[in-house]
């Protein structure tokens, strides 16, 4: 072989097995983590990024990792950037990476791009809205939303149902702005916190609004980033098991989910 042919081998060779393929994925691989839909988004939500060669294996985040009650920006040598800075990282692999879309993002195009020790993926563009509200369908029974029953908390599921009546607590993601609200990008919130669009939130049973007054709170979990819960008490004639969704004026969350209700 020709020793300019040979190093110019060498060269590619070192530089796909030293330094690494760029992580690959596109904007079409981004979803909601909540709901797995493809947008729309909002700041202060989790996301979900699917692709290949965006880290070396998987890591998700431990107690270790949270210093000063702030969310990492690099595991294991992979970072998301948006807009250039680095958001908070849950969770990496190298098929997947659950990050934080910053709750100090602005609605309006972002650019968001994966780095594996230094190595960047595409700059891919995602259009935020001021809110973009979605439940978290439950993994055991994915018909049905992830609720708890107050004061046990205990989880409401089809087998363990909750009563007309019963006091119910949801999670939800993408419920915008609160007062307070995170001061940082990688702050996990302590406290709670109510929705800034308060007045224009409003829970449907079967396409049917709750009563305002039903609605107890709705704001920041605390203990939790990019979390959001809705303690509600459901009418003493709910139905059956209604389908469940959320609003902030005319977004609306997705249909299919049901509460359990029995």
């Amino acid at each position: 072989m020709n020793p300019s042919n040979a190093r110019l081998a060498l060269a590619l060779l070192l530089s796909g097995t030293l330094l690494g393929a760029a992580p690959s994925y596109s904007a079409a691989t981004i979803v909601n983590t909540s709901n797995q839909a493809p947008g729309p988004y909002a700041p202060n939500s989790e996301l979900t990024i699917r692709g290949t060669g965006m880290a070396y294996s998987a890591y998700s985040i431990t107690l270790a990792d949270i210093a000063g009650g702030n969310l990492p920006t690099a595991l294991s040598g992979v970072q998301v950037f948006v807009d250039g800075s680095p958001a908070p990282l849950f969770y990496v692999s190298p098929t997947q990476i659950n990050f934080l879309m910053p709750p100090n993002q602005i609605a309006g195009p972002v650019t968001v791009w994966v780095a594996l020790n230094s190595i960047a993926g595409p700059q891919v563009s995602l259009t935020l809205q001021n809110v973009a509200p979605a439940l978290f369908p439950s993994p055991l029974d994915p018909g049905y939303a992830i609720a708890q029953q107050w004061p046990a908390y205990s989880l409401i599921a089809p087998a363990t149902p909750v009563r007309p009546g019963g006091i119910v607590i949801l999670y939800a993601t993408g419920l915008g702005v609160t007062e307070p609200y995170p001061a940082l990008p990688t702050e996990i919130p302590t406290y709670a916190g109510l929705i800034e669009h308060i007045a224009t939130f409003q829970v449907f049973l079967n396409g049917t609004p709750l009563d305002p007054a039903q609605i107890l709170y709705a704001g920041i979990c605390p203990g939790w980033a990019g979390l959001y819960q809705i303690d509600l008490v459901l009418p003493s004639d709910a139905p059956p098991n209604p389908e469940i969704r959320v609003a902030i004026g005319a977004r609306v969350s997705l249909p299919g989910l049901k509460l359990a209700v029995q």
